[in-house]
């Protein structure tokens, strides 16, 4: 058996090797325009957010979900998907763009008006371009999509975004931003991938297409909900500077796990749709999954936790430093939050499409009861009840996962004993590294000579023990750096190879 095979890596490279540049771009052009335009204007723009994101499901319905989920289509499965797309994209920007006045009142924020009657043109763009970037993803062809990704940011960002922030546009740089960026995805998406646009309202498929979008639209507004009622409330219940500040401490906290879940997710949903049939294969590429976050985001993230001080101090300057806290506490959330991501295409592979949404609700009631008893009192103790959430929710879908593969759960212990003991090296190297220079008040010192010591421990620690990543996860490493055999193989009986990690993935 050979795991999900050569297309499957060669799509989780690509996605990373786009993901990894792109959040290069995004930390330089977020760094740029959160120094330019400081937490109030941030504010203002993350309240448009939060609209557009929840608008967003209802545009796109999950008409396209069929495309990638189906072992097979044909012309009228995506004629019908474009068709609704579009028509639903249009409405919803329609009726987003009539509510901004109300939904401005709501967050006593009149600013934030135009911000969100600009954003809805998003809407319709976002919903066109869906069809065609599902295809492409359904392909396995994401050297497309990372191209797209990178260009469509860099266009919108770098070319017009921080340009306009620094001549003075304000929250209106950031909307410009965001508008270039879907028309770019949408025309770059078709160009790529072109098809018939020929309307389609009905087909004897289209029982079955809009089934699997009611359930996809049912867990999308349940991951909203989740992923966005902290800012729903401090938008409302505190002010527009304070939800700046956790809106970039929360966009940070992501830019990491967007660089392992963009990069694992899509491609593991793609592959693993071809594969529903081989339980045993999408099994094993999982748990491999899973171990490879276990044994290296555990401890990378801890790390970036330690280091939230000192990187928000010198990278966003002094007042940004009140977002340091919220910082540290999501980081520590953040593998929660992978495994989360990497566990989600699990049930819909395995048929279970409505098992994400119906486990996440008694969580979805739980943290409404506490945000909104809470949030009142600030964004670190929004930040603490967010963490919790994240981590609730991965361990949910994460064992609901393992049940849909029949497998158990200590079969994930080695690989979380090794990156909790990971983990605690890391805490007393970062904290013995940072009180040697603390006296010197530096923080360009103290991230320097913190990350120079975690390196150099890490890679004593190879050498010495070099089995300390575990079998899954130096398998997986091998498989993707094929040059690191020898080093990772070294004292191991059975040394492992490329080949070996095929079997799993």
């Amino acid at each position: 058996m050979s795991g999900l095979g050569q297309s499957g890596v060669a799509a989780v490279k690509w996605s990373a090797a786009s993901t990894a540049i792109r959040f290069v771009l995004q930390m330089a052009a977020q760094v740029v325009l959160a120094r330019t335009l400081g937490p109030d204007v941030f504010g203002i723009f993350a309240i448009g957010m939060v609209v557009l994101t929840f608008a967003a499901f209802f545009s796109s319905f999950g008409f396209s979900a069929n495309l990638v989920l189906n072992k097979t289509i044909d012309e009228q499965d995506i004629r019908f998907a474009w068709t609704w797309q579009v028509i639903v994209g249009f409405i919803t920007m329609l009726v987003v763009y009539s509510l901004a006045p109300s939904l401005a009142a709501y967050f006593r924020e009149p600013r934030a008006q135009p911000v969100i009657e600009w954003l809805s043109i998003t809407c319709l763009l976002a919903a066109a371009a869906t069809p065609a970037s599902t295809l492409l993803q359904r392909d396995l062809n994401f050297r497309a999509i990372g191209l797209i990704q990178v260009g469509s940011y860099a266009a919108g960002y770098l070319v017009v975004g921080v340009p306009m922030a620094l001549a003075g546009g304000g929250a209106y740089s950031l909307v410009a931003a965001w508008l270039v960026q879907a028309a770019v995805v949408l025309v770059a998406s078709y160009a790529l991938k072109p098809y018939r646009l020929r309307p389609l309202l009905w087909y004897q498929g289209g029982a079955a297409v809009v089934g699997v979008g009611r359930s996809v639209f049912l867990t999308n507004i349940v991951n909203w909900c989740l992923n966005n009622m902290d800012r729903i409330l401090i938008g409302r219940l505190l002010n527009a500077y304070a939800l700046g500040l956790y809106n970039v401490a929360y966009n940070v906290a992501t830019m990491p796990n967007t660089l392992l879940l963009g990069a694992l997710q899509p491609a593991f949903l793609s592959a693993g749709s071809r594969l529903q049939d081989e339980r045993q294969r999408l099994g094993s590429a999982y748990l491999q999954m899973v171990a490879v976050i276990l044994v290296v985001a555990v401890p990378a993230f801890i790390f970036l936790a330690l280091l939230a001080p000192d990187l928000v101090h010198l990278v966003y300057g002094p007042k940004w430093v009140g977002a340091a806290w919220v910082l540290e506490v999501l980081f520590l959330a953040m593998p929660a939050y992978v495994i989360w991501g990497v566990s989600t295409p699990v049930l819909w592979n395995t048929g279970r499409r409505n098992h994400e949404f119906a486990l996440q609700l008694p969580v979805l009631a739980g943290g409404a009861l506490a945000f909104y008893l809470f949030a009142g009192h600030g964004i670190r103790t929004v930040a603490v009840i967010a963490a919790l959430l994240l981590v609730v929710r991965g361990a949910i879908i994460s064992f609901a996962a393992l049940q849909a593969l029949q497998l158990s759960w200590k079969a994930l212990l080695p690989d979380a004993l090794r990156g909790l003991v990971l983990g605690a090296l890391c805490v007393a190297t970062v904290l013995a590294a940072q009180h040697s220079v603390a006296w010197l008040s530096v923080p360009a010192l103290s991230l320097a000579v913190s990350s120079l010591a975690q390196f150099g421990v890490l890679v004593l620690l190879l050498v010495v023990q070099p089995r300390i990543l575990g079998e899954q996860t130096t398998a997986m490493i091998i498989r993707f750096f094929p040059l690191l055999a020898g080093f990772l193989n070294r004292g191991n009986p059975r040394p492992l190879t490329g080949a070996a990690s095929e079997q799993r993935f």
